[in-house]
């Protein structure tokens, strides 16, 4: 893709900085801009140019890139529900990577094209070792034309893109996927709960899933990380427990079952209440070890 623009970036978070960083590396011209500005430093070694503000941020850039951590982030970004919205949006391209909800993400749609801008949703399937890397999975929905430059601009940053159709059905796909993903993460730590208890070699434990057909990328990653008890973060508790339930939210307003996804809202929200909201979700399998703790008679 020829960059005619820089391609703006708000939102250096956990995510963000390593998606920002690969886009800067692959030789993409990106401005960024950080409510806290101290997290623009390692963009602006690699190259980035800093916005001293949003709105000179937008003022340069006619595609933004936002990656937030929720909808009350996004809206302040926007400028929405204020005078400054239809300046920050109009004639621009405003992309959002975060995981919001999908009606919330319509409505944000309309707005915007109310505006005289277009929006496309850009979710990615990933935690933070595979935005280092590049190969995080990215989902697009919005008008076809602008999909075409979201494949090119998000290369440095997915390993494949799918087009999902218009908005909201990037969201949905990406809350379908979360939801494989929670539950099969959270089965790892309850097996992982069983066999530590049982008193079995967690080392064997492990060596025993990585050979077998359950195996994948995220198990191999999670299992060492259960087995070190290393709870450093890739994908935090309370990021889970936030996409857990906007999973539980959307299966309830669209009338489908989802028992799994409750049970994971109850435990990744014991586990934020034992202190440790940060750590990565695997450290989930303290709820389960709570719950045992509190039944031994």
């Amino acid at each position: 893709m020829t960059q005619r623009q820089p391609t703006g970036f708000i939102g250096l978070g956990t995510m963000g900085t390593p998606i920002a960083l690969n886009l800067v590396c692959a030789g993409q011209r990106v401005v960024v801009w950080n409510r806290t500005p101290e997290r623009c430093t390692p963009l602006a070694e690699a190259g980035a140019d800093v916005a001293p503000t949003a709105d000179d941020l937008f003022a340069r850039c006619e595609t933004v890139l936002l990656m937030l951590e929720n909808e009350r982030a996004t809206d302040a970004a926007l400028g929405r529900g204020t005078d400054r919205f239809a300046k920050r949006v109009g004639g621009h391209c405003i992309v959002s990577m975060s995981t919001v909800s999908a009606d919330y993400s319509r409505k944000l749609s309309e707005e915007i094209a109310a505006a005289g801008g277009r929006y496309v949703e850009a979710p990615v399937s990933g935690s933070r070792k595979p935005a280092e890397n590049g190969q995080l999975v990215g989902m697009l929905a919005g008008a076809p034309e602008d999909l075409v430059l979201l494949h090119d601009l998000l290369a440095p940053v997915c390993k494949q893109v799918f087009d999902c159709g218009p908005v909201p059905a990037a969201l949905q796909m990406k809350l379908a996927v979360n939801t494989f993903l929670i539950t099969m993460v959270t089965g790892l730590a309850e097996a992982g709960h069983f066999a530590a208890r049982h008193g079995l070699d967690m080392e064997r434990f492990a060596e025993i899933l990585n050979a077998g057909p359950m195996a994948s990328d995220v198990s191999k990653i999670k299992v060492e990380k259960l087995r070190r008890r290393d709870f450093t973060r890739q994908a935090g508790i309370s990021d889970v427990l936030k996409n857990s339930k906007l999973v539980a939210d959307a299966a309830r307003a669209a009338g489908t079952a989802f028992p799994l996804m409750e049970a994971c809202v109850a435990l990744y929200a014991e586990a934020e209440a034992l202190g440790t909201p940060e750590d990565d979700m695997i450290s989930v399998i303290r709820a389960f070890e709570t719950r045992a703790d509190r039944a031994r008679p």
